[in-house]
């Protein structure tokens, strides 16, 4: 796993997670009230495996999840074939038989016209498109209700941590990328004041705790190694409280205990699946596996966790690596170097100085070949870094006999008039 790949997941993940209550038949108001923001996945397709090769469901609602828009006319495009439908009583088109190739959907819902991402039909399975009208008026709808909730003095009340909240997990070497993706929700009007900062003990294994992409502008968020405090008081809605940090493990089973100090209404914890690495907890209900576009994830969730009751999931099968090497291959480098430096500081020829610059070379080289060393020993060097060492090993080769040549006369040069 490398950095550039970092996020897409998580994007994959997050929709993957509401993806079947979002878009199965019957799905209750209550189910679409936790799903995350509608134009997060408005005009987006999704694979679906159990419709019929060749069928393309289009779902229309207006302004949010699960209020469905019943007796629109729906067309899909494909290849300048143009076939129209009519959405039933949940909202939803269905067009059957649909040839490969690509594709658009299109609807109008009370004079606004809506286009869906392009898509291909796939010749296995099928696809499910959502189109949610009127989010430019539920957006400055929302900003209002915003600004008037924030003109409200703050009331004495309690927060939870949202159904939508989730912790996902990438790996970068011997660390595990984690993310916490917490949204922070306040059922009442106005804004709230909980009696303090809403704070968390993170795992002690996690090392370099920062915010992340997505916390709620203006938040003031306060870190302290491991011990996060978010300041209230909270504003009516959701509070996006997201943090990044590295989950560091030196075993190939590693239990993570998470305490939170509110309710979290419904854990979700997903991990990028590397091996035959499992995740289990007695507090999840299912553990899932979730394919992405960049691999597979497995996906656990389950009930409420209330206040004090810490989150505890084990991480089986962890790609551990011996360090011994690397750990003797830096320690031989660096007792080198701080030899090199020595002999650096106390010349003894008239050619101190040309002695001086091969010395701080060869010290510079061994560093970054002991780099090289362990990657190699790893198995994870790339071609281009080994053909580096191969050069670095020629270049010491030549600096030793340079060395060599201007060493003096030994044993102090006893013997030899000034």
């Amino acid at each position: 796993m490398t950095r550039a790949r970092l996020g897409v997941g998580r994007w994959v993940l997050g929709v993957g997670i509401c993806l079947a209550a979002l878009l199965a038949p019957g799905a209750a108001a209550q189910q679409a009230q936790q799903m995350p923001d509608p134009s997060v996945i408005h005009g987006r397709s999704f694979p679906e495996p159990n419709l019929k090769d060749g069928t393309v469901t289009i779902r229309v609602v207006r302004e949010s999840l699960g209020n469905d828009a019943p007796g629109q006319q729906v067309r899909v495009t494909v290849g300048g074939t143009a076939k129209t439908a009519t959405t039933d009583k949940e909202g939803r088109a269905e067009f059957t038989g649909l040839p490969a190739g690509e594709a658009r959907a299109e609807a109008t819902v009370d004079g606004e016209t809506m286009q869906s991402q392009p898509f291909v039909v796939p010749t296995s399975g099928g696809l499910r498109v959502i189109l949610v009208a009127g989010l430019a008026k539920a957006a400055e709808r929302k900003k209002q209700e915003e600004a008037a909730a924030l003109a409200a003095p703050a009331i004495k009340g309690g927060v939870v941590i949202g159904g939508d909240s989730r912790i996902v997990m990438e790996f970068n070497n011997d660390s595990l990328f984690t993310y916490y993706l917490l949204e922070v929700v306040n059922t009442a009007r106005t804004r709230v004041d909980i009696g303090g900062p809403l704070r968390l003990e993170l795992p002690q294994e996690a090392v370099g705790v920062r915010t992340y992409t997505g916390t709620t502008e203006g938040l003031q968020v306060e870190v302290d190694g491991t011990h996060v405090a978010v300041q209230g008081p909270f504003a009516a809605g959701t509070t996006h409280v997201n943090l990044q940090f590295d989950l560091r493990f030196a075993n190939a089973t590693q239990t993570v205990v998470q305490p939170f100090p509110v309710s979290w209404q419904r854990p979700v914890v997903g991990i990028e699946k590397v091996g035959s690495l499992g995740l289990a907890s007695p507090q999840f209900s299912s553990v899932n596996e979730l394919p992405t576009e960049n691999g597979v994830y497995l996906l656990g969730q389950g009930g409420a966790v209330q206040p004090g009751t810490p989150l505890t999931f084990t991480l089986s099968n962890l790609p551990v690596h011996s360090r011994t090497a690397r750990y003797v291959t830096l320690g031989l480098a660096l007792l080198i170097a701080a030899i090199g430096g020595w002999l650096a500081l106390t010349p003894t020829s008239s050619a101190a100085v040309d002695r001086k610059a091969l010395v701080s070379r060869r010290d510079t080289l061994l560093a970054e070949l002991a780099q090289l060393e362990a990657k190699r020993r790893d198995g994870t060097i790339a071609e281009r870094s080994e053909r580096r060492r191969q050069r670095i090993l020629g270049e010491l080769e030549h600096i030793y006999a340079e060395l060599d040549a201007t060493a003096g006369p030994r044993g102090g040069g006893e013997g030899i008039a000034a």
